[in-house]
């Protein structure tokens, strides 16, 4: 590629939204040329975070001042529900990578359903690939809207998709325990969260309805080609950022952990993005801190043809703005790594 790709980032003042910044800042093959935030429009980004390096960007402007012929790619960080109508206006040469739930359900009913949204161009939801990209990375460049999945989603497909695909598992008995910083509920995470002493207690929420199990659901059932719902219970625990997911698994065929260790290993060795942790090691968040890696560990359980996997992100970065540049990268053909390491 000789030309540098030029990006606009709508939602540029919200944590994803900042680390989008930083990452495509020192990417040597973009350029940004719009940073969107309706509510601080002319204001300098600057502002909002002292930690970005890279000078003369632009001052924040709003959406619908963006001239559309002079980008390539508009990023999305905004609220569930946003997105959708800016894609509406989009030209086709533009490509769309979405951060927020807006094109990850493939029924806009569901969509309803779970977040309590009409959908405002249902046309294009099936115009749109979800895509973790690691199983999807040479499907993109054909989709001119990229749906980038939820955090807790991210980290628990990368280890449990190869485990379905070859049909070692019980699907109908998946445990999930997640537990992550604060920074993925958002800046509003006071008035969306009201528990007593939310920075110095763990607290579970969303028990039995968190909405990434929609989307969780909806790619397992489609690996699967069953129907799968997962036992899903997240947790927000007194950190920034972070999330780690424990997985407790059912094995088929005298499928034991050091077998599925070494499936894992083997599926994701091409991954550059995916670590796995020795056999039986304890994981934590700080090892995948400030990067795009899932650290993933298998361990034995005391019980015959019980497993247990721990994968580890950073919420912000492969649970969000990472991947979503990871898959800008493999929809251009550019080397996945790069804006990245």
């Amino acid at each position: 590629m000789k030309d540098s790709l030029k990006i606009a980032i709508a939602g540029a003042t919200g944590y994803t939204g900042l680390e989008l910044i930083k990452i495509l800042s020192k990417h040597p093959k973009v350029k940004i040329l719009y940073l969107c935030a309706n509510k601080s429009a002319g204001k300098s980004i600057y502002d909002f975070d002292k930690n970005i390096n890279k000078r003369n960007l632009p001052i924040i402007s709003k959406v619908k001042n963006i001239n559309w012929e002079k980008i390539n790619i508009l990023f999305t960080s905004l609220p569930n529900g946003e997105a959708q109508k800016i894609a509406k206006n989009i030209p086709e040469h533009v490509k769309l990578i979405d951060l927020s739930a807006d094109f990850r359900l493939k029924d806009y009913k569901i969509y309803k359903k779970w977040y309590g949204i009409n959908h405002k161009c249902k046309n294009l939801i099936n115009k749109s690939i979800y895509s973790i990209t690691e199983f999807s990375k040479k499907n993109l460049e054909k989709y001119n809207i990229i749906s980038c999945p939820g955090c807790y989603p991210t980290s628990i497909q990368i280890p449990l998709i190869p485990l379905i695909q070859k049909k070692i598992i019980n699907t109908k008995n998946i445990i999930i325990d997640s537990k992550s910083g604060y920074s993925g509920a958002g800046k509003n995470i006071k008035k969306k969260f009201k528990f007593k002493n939310l920075f110095d207690s763990v607290s579970a929420y969303g028990v039995g309805h968190h909405r990434h199990m929609a989307e969780i659901d909806q790619e397992l059932s489609k690996i699967s080609k069953n129907k799968i719902k997962v036992f899903f219970t997240p947790h927000l625990i007194p950190m920034f950022r972070g999330i780690l997911s424990t997985i407790y698994l059912e094995t088929k065929k005298n499928y034991n952990g050091k077998k599925i260790y070494n499936l894992l290993k083997n599926y994701h060795k091409k991954n550059y993005f995916v670590k796995i942790s020795r056999f039986n090691s304890a994981i934590g968040t700080g090892e995948v801190m400030n990067t795009n890696y899932c650290k993933i560990s298998i361990c034995r359980d005391r019980v015959k043809n019980r497993v247990i996997i721990i994968s580890a992100i950073d919420n912000l970065i492969k649970g969000g703005s990472g991947q979503a540049v990871q898959n800008m990268n493999a929809a251009y053909k550019i080397n996945e790594t790069m804006g990245l390491t």
